[in-house]
């Protein structure tokens, strides 16, 4: 590479729980720079989920992570060109990386999904994820079977 690796901006964790994390996730929900609205798209979702969750015995940000654990790919597939064709090869995810896609697919089947408000929607979308279901669950179901199916041309890694 030519130039340096940017440094790594440090996040401020969020008002409410304190989690770096929560602020991370805000950060992906956000809109046009709207990070006040987020916030409380956020945490709309996060009581909703606490209502809907009280005789499970745990707190709605646990049920949150748990939620996006069970929306986390381990692997992925990456194009890769080899003597004029191009192959599926499969790859390990990066930690950082990881967590990034878990959080954008769980915030883009949200929006996706039917209902007036995007913190019902949300709300919904964890509760999915969190019983494994649901279009986040469904899209890390599929880059896993993409990725078994092509582990034959897992020799081609770069």
């Amino acid at each position: 590479m030519r130039k340096a690796k940017p440094k790594r901006r440090i996040l401020l964790p969020d008002p409410r729980f304190h989690d770096v994390e929560v602020t991370r996730f805000v950060n992906n929900l956000m809109h046009d720079g709207k990070k006040s609205v987020a916030f409380s798209i956020f945490y709309d979702a996060i009581d909703r989920v606490g209502e809907r969750m009280k005789e499970e015995g745990m707190t709605p940000l646990d049920v949150w992570r748990k939620a996006l654990e069970n929306v986390t790919p381990q692997v992925e597939v990456k194009s890769r060109r080899v003597g004029g064709a191009t192959f599926q090869v499969p790859m390990e995810v990066r930690p950082e990386r990881k967590v990034s896609l878990a959080m954008k697919n769980l915030i883009q089947y949200a929006r996706k999904r039917n209902g007036q408000r995007m913190s019902e929607k949300l709300a919904a979308e964890i509760l999915a994820a969190y019983n494994s279901e649901g279009g986040a669950f469904r899209r890390k179901e599929d880059i896993h079977k993409m990725a078994e199916a092509n582990k034959a041309f897992a020799h081609f890694r770069f």
